[in-house]
């Protein structure tokens, strides 16, 4: 694949020629079984790139390498990072969670006061929200904000969610307290990545 210099930064409007392929990634990885990723319309994932509330990635070939949308829930009280999807020529070195923790401080900025969640069946994606501090919870612990829960309705474990009464999923639940830890994994974050 060569040497590529990855930048990651929060997107904006400069970013929206993206969009389509983000969009189609999000739909490719909701079909493979295991993903439990949740589909984004072009419209949504657009007002998250306008509204300074998404972080991308790309190459300094101008190739899209990687995303994730904040979204805050019940007056602000929780906010989740969704949608983290690395494009697959730029997996294996690090960017999910170099992109995770550009989410989490973008959400600790926006919303300081807010509870920090997720919801993933991806052990990668557990992985890094451990080394970020979330630990995990049961589903009550989360937002009960319904708007959430009806971003669930694109997953294919959806069935579950419904029959459980919101009470259990394929996924795991995460939580992270700003307040009680102290920066991200303790460690400075660069807004610069090599990739090999």
């Amino acid at each position: 694949m060569g040497s590529h210099n990855i930048t990651l930064t929060i997107a904006s409007e400069a970013h929206l020629h993206y969009v389509q392929v983000i969009e189609q990634a999000l739909f490719e990885a909701s079909q493979q079984k295991g993903t439990g990723i949740a589909v984004r319309s072009s419209d949504y994932l657009t007002a998250k790139m306008v509204e300074g509330k998404a972080v991308i990635a790309y190459s300094d070939e101008g190739h899209w390498a990687g995303f994730c949308y904040i979204e805050s829930w019940g007056h602000h009280k929780f906010v989740a990072n969704s949608g983290l999807i690395v494009s697959s020529r730029f997996r294996g070195f690090g960017l999910a969670g170099a992109i995770k923790k550009k989410a989490l401080e973008l959400s600790k900025q926006l919303f300081p006061d807010a509870k920090l969640f997720g919801l993933t069946t991806s052990l990668a994606v557990m992985k890094i929200n451990n080394g970020l501090g979330y630990r995990p919870v049961t589903f009550s612990e989360l937002t009960d904000d319904d708007e959430f829960w009806k971003g669930c309705q694109t997953c294919p474990y959806y069935d579950i969610l419904v029959r459980t009464k919101r009470e259990d999923c394929l996924c795991t639940a995460m939580i992270m307290d700003p307040k009680k830890k102290k920066g991200v994994n303790g460690k400075a974050h660069s807004s610069a990545l090599k990739v090999n």
